[in-house]
């Protein structure tokens, strides 16, 4: 089974040692993201831009991997603050309206203090 790492080139996949998303089998994983630009390493301060962030780069990331939002089947959520939580639901709405995957969301803290929103996806490679 051939195995492909895709990268956005944030510090934090080298420093860790992790890769964006992995393509097995059809699959594409795309790992815990967070709304950092990473062209400039800024994170915004509110919840919805670092969501609207969050899954730009998810849906990069998903294209490099010859996939799309619309092909997401899994998505976890992850969020310090339950309360900042439906904020977000318009644009994860307009995000997955197609592909209409299972969720979860999970109170949790997170790495930093500043990130608002961790979102996870799993997603087929459409044949």
């Amino acid at each position: 089974m051939a195995v492909r790492h895709i990268s956005t080139g944030s510090p934090f996949e080298a420093q860790i040692g992790y890769s964006r998303a992995v393509v097995a089998d059809g699959w594409v994983f795309v790992a815990g993201t967070t709304g950092y630009d990473y062209a400039t390493m800024t994170m915004p301060d509110g919840i919805v831009a670092q969501c609207r962030n969050t899954l730009a780069t998810i849906a990069t990331a998903l294209d490099a991997a010859g996939s799309g939002l619309d092909h997401v089947v899994r998505v976890n959520y992850i969020v310090p603050n339950a309360d900042e939580w439906p904020a977000c639901w318009p644009l994860l709405a307009a995000a997955f309206d197609v592909a209409r995957p299972a969720a979860t969301m999970i109170c949790a803290q997170l790495q930093n203090p500043e990130m608002k929103i961790e979102i996870e996806v799993t997603a087929r490679v459409p044949a």
